[in-house]
């Protein structure tokens, strides 16, 4: 009977793989079935009295079905969620990744396996890890003994959790799938590991890559500098390396933004780097679109505000008026090399003459002595191309009265002899 059962469970597995779904959808409602009954009734007896009898090698059946290697299972991962609602099953399934991901990575030499890589991630990135060991009551099976187990311990799941995504992501990821884990990383793992600081070799690598990856490293770098007391060196260097033409057009500007306004809120920081980012941000503002224009706009004027030592770059009749004057160096790495406080912001005051009216009066604000309260850009900082138009089409325009007095005849004198002889009719 047990190997006519065991027939039948590696029968199911291999429909795990099968090319219809509803078969996949059927045969996993099924294992599932048979991983409920068999923690509810023990196929092999307790090997000591209150030790656990979970089937955690058939459920290890099921996970490494929802993981294969050279096809996309999203669908059939996004079916099986529901059961990661319970408590135990969430526990063993993170144990039974962590033990696929070692089994089957390292077979592959550090290559790539971007379908495997993207099912484990489909898999692991949408649990939902309890806050507080009270929320954990949800549980498919419990045993009289159900407290003194590992598996009803808050700390057991964190450390589960940690070892699982730390051996995911020791492996090399493809870029796509790397900026998807930097996007969920500071929310929806960071807060959940024992020792957050061991993500601190995994983001400093992905911060010293560039572009976009960069950008969003800065929100798990951001946690572990102001929340586990990190120490980046050239932090702020690397931090100004990343302002370049695209950060004004790239998906995550309104994040990147925000995090870079929470860095230089300090007011211990040297007047020399805050210059700096100001005559770089305004140096690429020449050639961004409107919608980022009406966010920075405001963001260097609050940046002046915050850092007085810099006003001297507004206050500068007698500073360069074009790029060739400018003793500024754009192309300088070190903020301290670049000569910045030597210069002004011209480039504000050509703002001020931009096509866009909306531009040209939030660049004008600089023209005017500053107000103390700071700017609010929360509003500003996901403003879009699309929300920018709508907002001028719905702009009601007013009667303008383009003559006082009706004219009359051809040259619209009253009394001149063309109006006695030529009409505008």
């Amino acid at each position: 009977m047990r190997h006519r059962y065991n027939e039948c469970v590696e029968s199911l597995a291999e429909l795990l793989g099968h090319d219809a779904f509803p078969v996949k959808e059927l045969a996993l409602c099924t294992l599932m079935k048979f991983v409920e009954l068999e923690a509810k009734y023990p196929l092999i007896k307790a090997e000591w009295k209150g030790s656990l009898t979970f089937p955690r090698e058939l459920l290890k059946v099921v996970v490494d079905g929802l993981l294969p290697v050279n096809e996309d299972a999203s669908l059939l991962i996004s079916r099986f969620q529901e059961y990661m609602e319970y408590d135990d099953i969430r526990y063993f399934v993170i144990k039974a990744v962590t033990e696929s991901i070692g089994q089957v990575m390292q077979k592959t030499k550090e290559r790539p396996l971007p379908f495997y890589q993207q099912n484990v991630f489909s898999l692991i990135s949408p649990i939902n890890m309890p806050n507080k060991e009270s929320d954990m009551v949800k549980f498919l099976v419990k045993q009289d003994n159900w407290e003194e187990l590992k598996v009803s311990k808050l700390q057991a799941h964190k450390q589960a959790f940690e070892k699982m995504w730390l051996s995911f992501l020791k492996h090399k990821l493809p870029t796509g799938l790397y900026k998807k884990v930097l996007v969920i990383l500071h929310d929806s793992i960071l807060p959940y590991m024992n020792e957050p600081t061991l993500m601190i070799d995994f983001l400093t690598v992905a911060y010293g890559i560039g572009g976009a990856i960069s950008l969003l490293a800065l929100n798990g770098l951001f946690i572990l500098i102001h929340q586990h007391n990190l120490e980046y060196p050239d932090f702020y260097k690397k931090l100004y390396s990343l302002l370049d033409p695209s950060v004004y057009h790239v998906k995550y500007r309104a994040r990147f933004f925000h995090l870079l306004d929470l860095f230089l809120s300090s007011s211990h920081l040297p007047a020399y780097l805050v210059a700096a980012f100001l005559k770089r941000l305004s140096r690429l503002a020449l050639t961004a679109p409107p919608e980022a224009l009406l966010m920075v706009l405001p963001f260097i004027c609050n940046l002046l505000r915050r850092h007085p030592a810099c006003r001297v770059l507004v206050h500068r009749p007698d500073g360069p008026q074009d790029m060739s004057e400018d003793p500024y160096v754009m192309e300088e790495e070190e903020p301290s090399e670049s000569r910045a406080l030597e210069s002004c912001l011209w480039e504000i005051q050509t703002l001020q003459n931009h096509y866009h009216p909306e531009v040209a009066r939030a660049a004008a604000v600089l023209s005017r002595p500053l107000s103390e309260l700071e700017d609010d850009i929360s509003g500003l900082l996901e403003l879009s191309a699309y929300e920018l138009f709508d907002k001028e089409v719905q702009k009601k325009a007013a009667d303008v009265p383009l003559e006082f007095e009706q004219i009359r005849g051809l040259f619209g004198k009253k009394n001149d002899i063309f109006a006695q002889h030529f009409a505008l009719d």
